[in-house]
């Protein structure tokens, strides 16, 4: 069942377990997780996700997940976070479709720096 108040929900957890190329010559490529999980304070969403970008040498490039509390945050409270390589910083959640937007909206702003499209 979906939760009522995010209908686009099926479409990340149908994601699961992809892994797509994403440029040209197949040195980039993006990986989804996505599993329903209990509500709690750490994962109000009921969700647990991971929806990374990688280099050619498995680098992960960018990241969204919650996974675990990022600088800053509090233990106990949400645990969404974007990882842009070495740094951490907080996202706040809304629904599945906003984290799909911005995620895609990562991955083209990391081929447009790495050169692989214009």
């Amino acid at each position: 069942m979906t939760d009522p108040r995010d209908a686009t929900l099926d479409v990340l957890l149908d994601l699961d377990g992809q892994v797509l190329v994403v440029d040209p010559d197949g040195g980039h490529w993006v990986r989804f997780v996505a599993k329903r999980v209990p509500v709690s304070p750490e994962k109000p969403h009921g969700i647990d996700y991971s929806l990374t970008v990688h280099g050619s040498d498995g680098e992960r490039l960018v990241g969204f997940d919650n996974a675990h509390p990022a600088a800053g945050q509090k233990r106990g409270g949400p645990q969404d976070h974007r990882h842009r390589l070495r740094t951490i910083k907080a996202y706040d959640y809304r629904d599945a479709a906003t984290l799909l937007a911005d995620f895609w909206s990562a991955v083209d702003a990391v081929l447009r720096e790495r050169g692989v499209i214009e």
